[in-house]
């Protein structure tokens, strides 16, 4: 049936193209789609190629892919059944499960739909709505993490509490009867014998009670790169001549509000880490900057105020820690050292100190390679300006260059590629050296190169940029890592002079440092 008048027409224009755009708005992916093997999708919303990483007509009617092949084979069977049991019950379906992407990338989904029905019951299709909740899901396994943790520390910490009486009668008691058997030297001996374990008793208590969070803390203004300097020498005979310290102070004489005994027990803990993790000898670099952690990544970690901190990075060159442990390493009595090498409490010791110093501590480790260990200070002086809330980006955009994001870790290098094509970058993106190599040779239109240092595959960030440039001479290579950079440098595994973004990073980092490498004279490869 035809319009009775040309406005009508206008108007069926009008209400169409304000419907797409109503739909390419809306975050997630809208569908409508077949009851059958398949899932076969007869319609998709624009979000499809966000959250899936294919074109919406890739999936129409199985084109490329059918998006039974995107869930992943774990989650099929569970989501049917809940699917055909709504159904038979006559109710919409609610699902949580994980998708994977274009990019071979997992991302956690919600979904929540209904059955298209005839008149006379029967079901005719399918249709929903399915949104990327891989946020929400990293988010609330942090906060299981750190209730479990909070939930140790109680336990804990009421244990260290009231042993901490006993051993006060145990060790004053002990203490008298070594005065009062002086004349008794046999007897004395085991008194002496009584006062030492109930002193180790005590020492443990104590650590306890940094995990906890409750030890008796007397923060004070101090010079956090004074105190390095004065633990230099004490370092250096402590850790032994098979280790080299190297000591980078660079706080701008700002001030931590910290306890200070307490400080340097933290540091001595972690140096004596590292040197346990380099039996052979190594490479130590302690170094402090002045930072700031904005609000979006506050946002991603549970207990962390965004703000000016002083930073204190340990990183060592030794065995490192495996992704498995990671999770745990800040656990009291959770040790990766053989039997009898250690109490499993140093770290956790380090861990409470800082939580109750209001501080932030994380540990980025790969096995092989070494290990480094950050901590935020709180400053004594909370007027500190923040540098990136004042900065201009608009001298830092992208002009259209293409980008090539080597990155084995799925959920860095989703956020890299979505900050830099938001920056207005066109990014191709790749898992580890060899499948970045292919796209080197492929494409000729690359501008830049930016890699992570520490990769699987058996070819490194260093080695990457090394064989792209003998098949790319001009190609600018912008480096990544969340070793600290004198760390690398001075740990050989980056010529100096090269460029370095540290992990974490943030938005306006990434902006700046992208926008640096691409214009700047690319350094010649020094293999």
């Amino acid at each position: 049936m035809s319009p009775d008048h040309p406005t009508d027409t206008l108007r069926e224009i009008a209400s169409e193209r304000h419907v797409e755009s109503l739909l390419s708005n809306i975050p997630g992916m809208l569908y409508h789609c077949k009851l059958d093997a398949n899932w076969t999708m007869q319609f998709v919303s624009a979000g499809c190629q966000s959250l899936t990483g294919y074109q919406p007509g890739d999936l129409i009617d199985n084109r490329r892919v059918s998006f039974i092949e995107l869930i992943h084979p774990d989650e099929r069977q569970r989501l049917e059944e809940e699917v055909y049991r709504a159904i038979a019950a006559q109710e919409s379906y609610s699902c949580t499960y994980r998708l994977i992407t274009a990019q071979g990338d997992e991302k956690w989904v919600w979904e929540q739909g209904n059955a298209v029905r005839s008149d006379d019951g029967e079901v005719l299709a399918l249709e929903g709505y399915i949104t990327d909740i891989s946020q929400r899901v990293e988010l609330e396994e942090q906060l299981r993490r750190a209730q479990r943790m909070e939930s140790i520390g109680q336990l804990t910490g009421g244990v260290a509490h009231d042993f901490n009486n006993l051993l006060t009668v145990i060790l004053g008691n002990a203490e008298l009867l070594v005065e009062e058997l002086a004349d008794q030297p046999d007897l004395a001996e085991l008194a002496g014998m009584l006062v030492s374990a109930a002193q180790r008793g005590a020492d443990l208590t104590q650590s306890l009670l940094a995990y906890a969070r409750r030890q008796p803390l007397e923060p004070q203004a101090i010079d956090v790169d004074e105190t390095l300097r004065g633990m230099h020498a004490l370092l250096r005979r402590t850790l032994g001549e098979h280790i080299q310290v190297e000591l980078i102070t660079d706080s701008d004489g700002w001030q931590a509000m910290v306890d200070p005994s307490q400080l340097e027990n933290a540091l001595l803990n972690l140096c004596l880490n590292a040197r346990d993790a380099m039996p052979q000898g190594g490479n130590l670099v302690i170094e402090t900057t002045l930072t700031h952690l904005d609000q979006d990544y506050a946002d991603h970690h549970i207990e962390v105020e965004s703000g000016s901190y002083i930073l204190v990075a340990v990183s060592d060159t030794g065995e490192g820690i495996g992704a498995e442990h990671l999770d745990r390493v800040f656990e009291p009595f959770f040790t990766t050292k053989s039997a009898g090498q250690g109490t499993g409490l140093g770290l956790s010791m380090i861990y409470g100190f800082v939580k109750q110093s209001r501080g932030h501590v994380s540990i980025y480790s790969e096995p092989g390679q070494g290990t480094t260990v950050k901590i935020y200070l709180p400053l004594a002086d909370s007027e500190v300006a923040s540098p990136s809330e004042t900065t201009d980006s608009h001298g830092v955009l992208g002009r259209g260059e293409t980008i090539l994001v080597v990155e084995d870790d799925d959920l860095v290098r989703r956020y890299a590629c979505q900050q830099l094509t938001s920056l207005g970058y066109v990014v191709i993106e790749a898992i580890q050296g060899s499948e970045a190599l292919e796209y080197i040779r492929e494409h000729d239109d690359i501008d830049l190169l930016f890699t992570d240092i520490v990769m699987p595959g058996g070819l490194n960030g260093k080695e990457l940029a090394d064989r792209a440039r003998t098949i790319r001479p001009q190609l600018k290579v912008l480096y990544t890592s969340g070793y600290t950079e004198n760390a690398i440098v001075h740990h050989g595994r980056l010529d100096p002079g090269v460029l370095l973004l540290s992990k974490p990073y943030r938005y306006r980092e990434l902006a700046r440092t992208v926008r640096r490498a691409l214009d700047e004279t690319p350094i010649p490869s020094l293999s």
